[in-house]
């Protein structure tokens, strides 16, 4: 039986003609045993024969997006180790096999490859500046300790793969997998990747201002749904502040004249208080909610064995050689015992 895991390159992509040849060509010469499968994002140039004739396997999804593209992939390939990059040429294909070794040797379920910039229009720099306080926002609200979040080459295990309930339609894919990896407590790591500019004729489908927009909206829905207790907690008080602001010039009133002069100004600090003390409780209830999706997730997850373990299961056991003597030596001990 083979120890050798079996893994996969698969590269979402659209309309990469000019790049995609290059990015298979590259990754079969980086992992010569790993199988290349090209996800065609409804591309209307010949991406996909290109991809064919460089010798991918070229399948389709026709439901726009590449959050939806990485949610077919999980869903349809088997692997023991996924190593996802883009279509347009810009990724190191040589730093796979870093990469990939990283996983094995450590045990670990994403390895991230942390984009450093080997030209100077390589990275935009509204998409920099993006990057940096979208990752900071998660790093302080989920402990994220990634650098580069947005990075779309990386290395995942089985385990994650198949654990990994997406629910992103686009770009905000990346900033999903990070806060899954982040809220299951699995080991990762990032790694320092030479990142290029885009060949003559690859354009990116990357839009700063509506991508990032989307990007901070699902940071807020995952904050919601992976931590409902510090959402709605921070809601409620929130209100709860409001209302003791206008409900302190009220009690202020009333203790030097025993009057109360605004009663719509009471009702309404009374109402927003009783909000706030219903978003709090609800935060209770969904945390109780979120821990139990989080413990299936983890069933879900404790099924895979680790990237690492699956050589040692896998590699042969030799037998082991009894000579006459070692033979004689334990029937006498059987017959003492």
């Amino acid at each position: 039986m083979s120890a050798e895991p079996r893994i996969v390159v698969l590269v979402p992509c659209l309309n990469e003609e000019a790049a995609i040849g290059k990015v298979v060509t590259d990754f079969r010469a980086a992992l010569p045993t790993a199988t290349v499968y090209v996800y065609d994002n409804n591309s209307t140039d010949k991406t996909a024969a290109v991809a064919t004739a460089a010798g991918a396997i070229v399948r389709r999804e026709r439901r726009p997006g590449k959050g939806n593209v990485v949610r077919r992939m999980f869903q349809d390939i088997e692997a023991d180790i996924y190593v996802m990059t883009d279509g347009d040429d810009t990724y190191d294909a040589a730093s796979a096999r870093k990469l990939v070794d990283a996983m094995i040797t450590d045990n670990l379920d994403m390895v991230v490859g942390k984009r450093i910039e080997t030209h100077q229009d390589a990275y935009r720099a509204g998409h920099r500046l993006g990057n940096a306080v979208l990752t900071g926002l998660v790093r302080k609200l989920f402990g994220s300790q990634i650098d580069d979040m947005l990075s779309g080459y990386r290395v995942f295990s089985r385990r994650f793969a198949k654990s990994f309930p997406s629910s992103s339609r686009e770009f905000e894919i990346e900033t999903e997998l990070t806060v899954h990896a982040m809220q299951m407590r699995m080991a990762i790591t990032e790694i320092d990747t030479p990142y290029k500019e885009r060949p003559p004729g690859s354009f990116s489908k990357l839009r700063t201002f509506r991508d990032g927009w989307r990007i901070l909206v699902t940071i807020l829905n995952l904050m919601r749904n992976e931590r409902p207790l510090m959402f709605f907690s921070g809601l409620g008080l929130l209100m709860l502040l409001v209302a003791i602001g206008l409900a302190v010039p009220l009690f202020i009133q009333y203790s030097r004249s025993g009057d109360v002069p605004r009663f719509p100004t009471a009702i309404l600090s009374t109402g927003i208080a009783l909000v706030g003390m219903i978003s709090i409780t609800t935060g209770l209830i969904l945390d109780l909610v979120s821990h139990v999706r989080r413990e299936v997730k983890r069933l879900a997850y404790l099924q895979h064995v680790a990237p690492g373990e699956r050589q040692l299961l896998a590699a042969p056991v030799a037998p082991k050689i009894v000579t006459p003597g070692e033979a004689l030596a334990g029937a006498h001990d059987d017959a003492h015992a």
